[in-house]
């Protein structure tokens, strides 16, 4: 069913430049012209800066496969610069 979907995506909003990925380990070394890099794959989730770039893994909000929280996050994009909350879904394993 996702073979027409393609490994990685690039695309701006605003002056904000995304490199969207399923797996982190297939992101290209040289992310000079990325702002924000959005992986998955662990289904945790994650929000680091590495020289200059936001690392964001939303994490899971489907059902919960490893135990821990299910997550998504929410990044607003204006004028430029972004902001990401956390939402946390179910704190608990059910």
């Amino acid at each position: 069913w996702a073979e027409n979907i393609p490994e990685s995506l690039t695309f701006q909003i605003e002056k904000c430049r995304f490199f969207v990925v399923h797996n982190k380990k297939f992101v290209p070394k040289d992310l000079n012209d990325t702002d924000v890099v959005i992986y998955g794959h662990s289904h945790k989730y994650a929000e680091q800066m590495v020289d200059g770039v936001l690392w964001l893994n939303p994490g899971s909000c489907g059902r919960n496969r490893f135990g821990g929280e299910v997550t998504m996050a929410v990044m607003t994009v204006e004028n430029g610069s972004w902001e990401v909350e956390k939402i946390v879904l179910q704190k608990e394993r059910l």
